[in-house]
This record gives C-alpha cells, structure tokens and sequence, in this order.
C-alpha cells in the first residue's frame, strides 16, 4: 500500500486552499497579538471561494453572503506556533450599531483549526465586527473588533 505524502493529503490541499483564498482576498494581515497568542481573522464573499471547496466546507457560494474565518495559534518557545482549540462568540452590523449574532463552527483538519461563520451582506456598506475569542480557559477572552466593507458585483 502507498502511503500519501502528508503535503498532497487531499483535506490538506482543501484547507491550504481556503486559507490561501482567504488570506489573498483581505489586503492587509489581520491579526491581534494577544500575549503569546496571534489571532488571525479575515471574512470574504463567498463567491471568491471555489465551487469544490465550498462544498468541502458546506458553504452556499452567493454575492449576498460573506465567510469570516478565526484562528487562533500559540506561539511556544522556540518561536514555531501551536493551533489553539478557542471559541468564538460575536457580532456582525452595520455603523447605527444594528447587529446580529455570528454563529462559529469549528473545522479541523490535521493540525490546524479554524472557526468559521457565514452571514449576509449588504452592497458596498461598512460592516462592523465585534468578536469575543476565548483562547485560554484561565484569562478572560479577547475583544477583537474590525469594519470592513464588502462589495457586490
């Protein structure tokens, strides 16, 4: 029996996919350092997102609704980092502070975890995130809130 290269593993590739569409559709890195921890977070229209790997994830591709995506790393002692298993609570609204919950599912694949949340959008409106990201069950969890724009074509 042939054993497949960890690299090439097809969940792999999927995740590595995702993540390569997410990372390359925000403009700038998106993080908070948070004492030893890195929150990485980042949303994009669904529609930016291939028709495989929408599937894979079980999300409907639509110009109408947007991904945001939470990971949170730890990094250890000797510089290299550690996916942490947190939870995500938060918020999606707009600017007059109208707002509705974000519902978070957790994605595992290999060694990485991520949490990811589908909601609506509205054409070309700033849309304000307010998250809760529990890292540590021994500390508090961190506030991580950002706008961001999304546009419909």
């Amino acid at each position: 029996m042939r054993r497949e290269s960890r690299l090439f593993h097809p969940a792999r590739l999927i995740g590595l996919a995702l993540l390569w569409l997410v990372a390359g559709a925000v403009q700038a890195e998106q993080v908070e350092h948070v004492g030893r921890y890195r929150i990485h977070y980042s949303a994009v229209n669904t529609s930016f997102l291939t028709p495989e790997v929408a599937a894979a994830y079980d999300i409907q591709r639509s110009k109408r609704t947007a991904l945001l995506n939470v990971s949170v790393l730890e990094v250890q002692p000797d510089g290299s980092t550690q996916p942490v298993a947190a939870t995500v609570e938060g918020r999606v609204g707009n600017l007059a502070n109208q707002s509705q919950p974000l519902s978070f599912r957790t994605v595992r694949e290999g060694e990485s975890i991520y949490q990811l949340a589908v909601f609506p959008i509205q054409r070309g409106e700033p849309m304000r995130f307010t998250l809760d990201v529990y890292y540590d069950r021994n500390q508090a969890p961190a506030e991580v809130a950002f706008i961001q724009r999304f546009f419909i074509d």
